[in-house]
């Protein structure tokens, strides 16, 4: 049985889907792009977009009674591959050893044309 996960702490769906679902073993966090939850703005730069992803991400989590800690696969993507180590840097900054399992790709677009997408699973 799953159980959808919802918060208005990060940005609603733009479409037929949840922001995360429980498993009950495993929530499956949809990708979050760098909007904020409580403007609907993108903030500028790969540095402030990838924080602003992160921080989507954290607040789905909390709202399933979980941390970046619990969280085992992330996919990253990017538009521009060349923003790969601004982004790891944010990324670092939130999560902790030992780190989850992780892809990074760049992809030709991604909608509302922001820098960067981060999706997750984490293991309850």
């Amino acid at each position: 049985m799953k159980k959808v996960i919802a918060t208005t702490k990060a940005p609603g769906a733009i479409g037929p889907y949840s922001q995360a679902i429980d498993t009950g073993s495993f929530v499956f966090v949809s990708g979050q792009i760098p909007v904020n939850p409580a403007t609907g703005e993108i903030p500028a730069g790969i540095e402030a977009q990838s924080a602003q992803s992160l921080a989507n991400l954290k607040a789905i989590l909390e709202e399933a009674g979980l941390s970046t800690a619990n969280v085992v696969k992330t996919t990253v993507f990017l538009a521009d591959m060349a923003d790969f180590a601004a982004m790891n840097a944010q990324y670092a900054a939130a999560f902790s050893e030992p780190f989850p399992a992780r892809s990074a790709v760049a992809v030709r677009e991604l909608p509302k044309g922001v820098l960067v997408e981060i999706e997750a699973i984490a293991a309850k």
